[in-house]
């Protein structure tokens, strides 16, 4: 773990790190308040984390603890690649590593890079009610990780899981799950427009809860659509209690 770290430093950027810190918002009172950075690229970061694929959980848990977000980073780099490799018991213990650090994954690209391919694909053939529960707590980045994680399921054209949760959190009042559930929204649509089937879910999920949906959440979801169907879709309006309206 010495030599990651060392690594790290020897291409830490000051110019980097400061806009990093500007545009992931370490500011007093905003969402990623006392992060630090120390100015990597992704990348960069990669390449590094790669040579250090087999670190034991007990330095990747030194890693996320540090205050540092690129050592934070390297850390679910890591486990992303180990968990695919793994089988079992050791795969379960990643996982359950993973969700025992939900503090740590502090910020959005954090949860990003990991909750997809760690909790939805060691979820896929598995009870995903812990995905409902995640959902609904009042941690920010445990509710991103929840609707982050359907995106393995939508990837192998699952959709109800993502359908449901991005119901549960379509009352939230921060930008970042309303952004998280746009995206996954347009993902799923992306899917059903490329099957070429005639009802679209997405559209039919859109139309149901136009009352309700954060217009950030709407339109991330719509920004594939043509510009006729974005203009439909935010002009529309809300539906009365009760009555679903027909697909157009």
């Amino acid at each position: 773990m010495n030599e990651l770290i060392s690594e790290l430093q020897a291409i830490a950027n000051p110019e980097r790190a400061k806009a990093s810190a500007w545009f992931f918002k370490t500011g007093k009172g905003q969402y990623g308040e006392g992060d630090v950075f120390i100015g990597i690229s992704a990348p960069d970061l990669r390449a590094i984390c790669k040579k250090y694929n087999s670190l034991p959980l007990e330095d990747l848990q030194v890693l996320l603890n540090d205050p540092i977000h690129e050592y934070r980073m390297a850390a679910l780099m890591i486990l992303v690649s180990q968990i695919k490799k793994a089988k079992g018991d050791t795969q379960k213990r990643i996982y359950d590593f993973y969700l025992k650090n939900t503090q740590q994954i502090n910020n959005w690209d954090l949860v990003d890079a990991s909750a997809r391919d760690i909790v939805g694909y060691y979820l896929y053939d598995k009870d995903r009610e812990i995905l409902y529960d995640m959902a609904r707590t009042n941690h920010l980045w445990t509710q991103r990780i929840a609707i982050i994680a359907t995106w393995y399921f939508i990837n192998k054209n699952q959709y109800e899981e993502t359908f449901r949760i991005a119901e549960i959190l379509l009352s939230h009042k921060h930008d970042l799950i309303h952004k998280a559930v746009g995206w996954m929204l347009r993902e799923i649509w992306k899917k059903e427009k490329a099957s070429g089937i005639e009802v679209i879910q997405v559209e039919q999920f859109l139309k149901k809860n136009i009352g309700k949906i954060p217009r950030t959440a709407l339109r991330y979801s719509i920004e594939k659509m043509t510009e006729e169907r974005r203009k439909y879709f935010m002009t529309l309006p809300p539906a009365p209690k009760g009555v679903l309206l027909k697909p157009n």
